[in-house]
């Protein structure tokens, strides 16, 4: 019998957990990934040129990790693809997973050639990106997407700046400041935007049900006593609301925040920085998933109880399904590979992974309650402030765009403020776009979303990730078959 053709798009916890189980299941897996080396943002790695001696000293969970990379790396039924981006998915005229496209080679790099899967399944993992609210002064350089500031610290030994702040919202910031502290950098301040009630409220409800996550209350509380030794103030209801600079990011004004977010008067302070690292939560990827025509619960991914979307033969597996954290997605990745391989679906071990599934969304839905964004955030912006970064669309703009009745609707808007048109595609931009729109239109007028995310027709794309047209206009691509390792050269009908 000829093993099952898996296709897993992302190598992060989630894709890397569903290789390492659909390998185990007797499936051949092609596991694609746009970064150098598995691990996804929570495993970034050195550069091998680093030659690190101890690597293990920048994550959690080093051993186990490691162990699974090698072993997947290893296996004779596996084809790892590196620097590989995903642009594109084409549905078949049958029912079945899609046709996966991608682009091969560094990214912006020249000569990077286009080739196709056709897979038997298909495992989407392709995790999330930070979220940012805007307020005044977010477009100066300094001013960074805790994520992105992680990732120069993991995975490149550089911090963003000698004296900074890490705001927003979520269990994140932690992780983030610890990174920034090991790497060199003074952390003025962690600001945590909801306040002490409102993360009462949303841990402290059923809290016998924290019991099973007893590993993240140990990281967490690795990562406080990072910040006590390092005399690190952190800072519950309280946020920064505006940065400032000639040129770059000099200061940042923090402010306290009541339960809405709203700014309690005379509470605004200036603190000296040369950059500032903010996240208020993540969207998650859904562009491959509705290219592929699988429904969405609310802002995530529909998937059942196998991971299975409503999509034939395509499953769905951590962060896209729901905001989680990495052990969860590790248990989602590992089911989604087992069942798209062809496992038996009844064994006790996929029990086990069921339940601790099922553990993994209840802790999502309290890490939702917890760390919601506030809905007078808006207040902090004013009619100048930069909405759109790549466009340079202020807030005015989009408020105008948003009440005419002539431009309400999301097309007319984008197309009026030129808000999305940018390199972005709407990635960063899109949430708050939509959401002051829905605002200001009113229940009545407003394209449903739910937790302020957008809606979407924001995140249908049928180019996922930016190609060159002389890439397109180049050769036809190549079909390859990881089963029998031959490869074809035929048209696409992208």
């Amino acid at each position: 019998m000829t093993p099952r053709h898996v296709v897993i798009v992302g190598a992060g916890p989630a894709g890397l957990a569903a290789a390492d189980a659909a390998l185990a299941a007797g499936a051949r897996v092609t596991l694609v990934d746009e970064a150098e080396q598995p691990g996804g943002q929570f495993h970034r790695m050195l550069p091998e040129a680093y030659a690190a001696e101890h690597p293990e000293r920048l994550h959690h969970g080093w051993r186990a990790f490691d162990a699974r990379r090698r072993r997947v790396l290893a296996h004779p039924r596996c084809t790892w693809w590196s620097e590989t981006a995903v642009w594109a998915l084409e549905r078949p005229a049958e029912p079945g997973p899609p046709r996966v496209h991608v682009l091969r080679g560094p990214a912006d790099g020249a000569g990077r050639t286009r080739q196709t899967l056709d897979p038997d399944a298909l495992v989407l993992a392709v995790g999330a990106h930070d979220r940012v609210l805007p307020f005044p002064g977010w477009e100066l350089p300094g001013v960074f997407t805790a994520g992105a500031a992680q990732a120069f610290a993991k995975g490149e030994r550089v911090v963003v700046g000698d004296q900074v702040v890490v705001a927003g919202s979520g269990p994140f910031l932690l992780p983030v400041a610890a990174s920034l502290i090991e790497a060199g950098a003074r952390v003025r301040a962690v600001l945590e935007a909801n306040t002490r009630a409102t993360l009462a409220r949303g841990w402290g409800r059923r809290p016998w049900e924290l019991v099973a996550e007893g590993g993240k209350a140990l990281e967490l509380a690795e990562y406080a006593g990072v910040l006590g030794r390092h005399r690190v103030p952190y800072r519950t209801g309280h946020t920064v609301v505006e940065a400032r600079g000639d040129g770059r990011v000099e200061e940042v004004v923090t402010a306290r925040l009541r339960g809405d977010w709203t700014v309690v008067p005379g509470s605004e302070r200036t603190v000296a920085v040369d950059a500032v690292c903010v996240s208020h939560g993540f969207s998650p990827q859904l562009e491959l998933p509705l290219a592929a025509g699988c429904a969405l619960r609310g802002d995530f991914v529909e998937v059942d109880g196998d991971q299975r979307t409503t999509c034939p033969d395509v499953y769905a597996a951590g962060e896209i399904t729901g905001i989680a954290g990495a052990p969860a997605a590790r248990v989602e990745g590992a089911l989604a590979g087992w069942l798209a391989a062809g496992g038996d679906r009844n064994s006790t071990a996929v029990a086990r992974l069921r339940t601790r599934r099922d553990q993994g969304r209840a802790f999502a839905a309290r890490l939702a309650r917890a760390h919601p964004v506030g809905a007078a955030w808006t207040d902090w912006m004013r009619p100048d402030t930069v909405v759109c970064r790549c466009e340079e669309t202020d807030y005015a703009t989009v408020c105008r765009a948003a009440t005419d009745t002539s431009t309400a609707a999301p097309r007319a808007a984008k197309l009026t403020t030129r808000a999305g048109l940018g390199p972005c595609q709407a990635r960063m931009c899109g949430p708050t776009v939509a959401e002051i729109g829905a605002r200001l239109r009113g229940p009545d007028g407003a394209e449903p979303h739910v937790e302020g995310l957008p809606p979407a027709s924001a995140h249908r794309r049928p180019v996922a990730r930016p190609i060159r047209l002389g890439d397109l206009a180049g050769a036809a691509p190549e079909t390859t078959d990881p089963r029998t390792g031959n490869s074809r050269t035929e048209e696409s009908n992208s």
